[in-house]
C-alpha cells in the first residue's frame, strides 16, 4: 500500500504565505505578528535589549546626578562649539530647526493617530494599541524621568530656542528613538532585504539628525540625547515583549472573525 505524502504544517504554510513577496500589503499586515515558536526567542531578545540599553542609561543618570567631571566637560564643549557655529551660520540653524520640528510632540501625535487609525481600519486592534501605548507611554516615561532628575537646560548667550521644562533626557530624541523603532517593528517583517536596509538606514539617520539638532540648538546636552536614545529603545523593547506575550497568550483574529484561511493552510482571506 502506497504511503500517503506528509502534509505540511498548517501554521508553517500560513507563515510562509504571510512573508510571500507577492502577497498584498493588506493581507501581510493581517497575518500573525510572530509564530508561537518565535515567541520565546523574541522575548529573550527584548530582555537583552532592555539590559543593553538600560545599563548605560543608569550609568549616565548616575554621572549626571553626581556631576561627574568628564561628562560635564563633554557636554559643555559640545554645547559651546555647536552653538558658536550655529550663530555664525544661519542656514545651519534653519536646517537644525527643521530637523528638530520633525521630531516634535505634535509631529509624533499626528503619526500615532494616522498609524493607529490605519491599523484599526485593518482590524488590527492589538497592533494599534501597541503603537499608541508605546509611543504615548514613552512620552509619559520621559516626563517622569525629567521631573525626577530635574536637570536644568543649557544656558548660552543669544539662545536660539526658549524651551520650557527640564533637560534630562531629551524628549525629542526619545520620541524619535521610540517612534522610529515602532515603525521598524511594524514594517520590517514585510520588506525584502534591500527594503529593510533602506528603512533601517533612514530611521537611524532621522533619529541621529533629530538628536543632533537638539544639541546644536542648545536645547539639550549630549548626555541628554544619548540617555533619551537608550531609554526610548529600552521602553520599546519592554512593550514589544509585553505585547508578544499578550498576543500569543490569547490567540487573536481579525475583529473576532474566524481565523484567516492562511492559518488553516489555505490562501489568506
Amino acid at each position: 500500500m502506497a504511503r500517503e505524502p506528509d502534509l505540511p504544517d498548517p501554521a508553517s504554510r500560513g507563515r510562509e504565505q504571510a512573508h510571500s513577496p507577492g502577497m498584498p500589503w493588506r493581507d501581510r499586515l493581517s497575518t500573525s505578528w510572530a509564530s508561537p515558536r518565535q515567541l520565546g526567542a523574541r522575548v529573550a531578545v527584548a530582555v537583552a535589549a532592555v539590559l543593553v540599553a538600560g545599563v548605560p542609561f543608569c550609568l549616565l543618570l548616575l554621572f549626571v546626578q553626581t556631576h561627574w567631571g568628564p561628562l560635564l566637560e563633554v557636554d559643555d564643549s559640545a554645547r559651546d562649539g555647536l552653538h558658536g557655529y550655529a550663530l555664525a551660520h544661519p542656514l545651519f540653524v534653519t536646517l537644525m530647526r527643521l530637523a528638530s520640528d520633525s521630531g516634535s510632540a505634535t509631529a509624533w501625535q499626528v503619526v500615532t493617530v494616522l498609524l493607529a487609525g490605519f491599523l484599526l481600519w485593518r482590524r488590527r486592534v492589538r497592533l494599534a494599541l501597541f503603537v499608541v501605548v508605546t509611543i504615548a507611554g514613552s512620552s509619559l516615561v520621559n516626563s517622569l524621568v525629567k521631573a525626577s532628575v530635574n536637570r536644568a537646560r543649557p544656558v548660552v548667550d543669544h539662545p536660539l530656542l526658549h524651551e520650557p521644562g527640564q533637560s534630562f533626557p531629551s524628549g525629542h530624541a526619545q520620541a524619535a528613538a521610540a517612534g522610529y523603532a515602532v515603525l521598524l517593528v511594524l514594517v520590517l517583517p514585510h520588506l525584502n532585504r534591500v527594503g529593510r536596509r533602506v528603512a533601517g538606514t533612514v530611521a537611524v539617520l532621522m533619529v541621529a539628525a533629530i538628536g543632533f539638532s537638539r544639541v546644536a540648538l542648545a536645547a539639550h546636552y549630549v548626555s541628554d540625547v544619548v540617555a533619551a536614545y537608550l531609554l526610548g529603545l529600552a521602553w520599546v523593547a519592554v512593550m514589544a515583549a509585553v505585547f508578544q506575550v499578550w498576543r500569543h497568550g490569547t490567540p487573536y483574529t481579525r475583529a473576532s472573525e474566524p481565523a484567516p484561511q492562511a492559518a488553516q493552510g489555505g490562501r489568506p482571506a
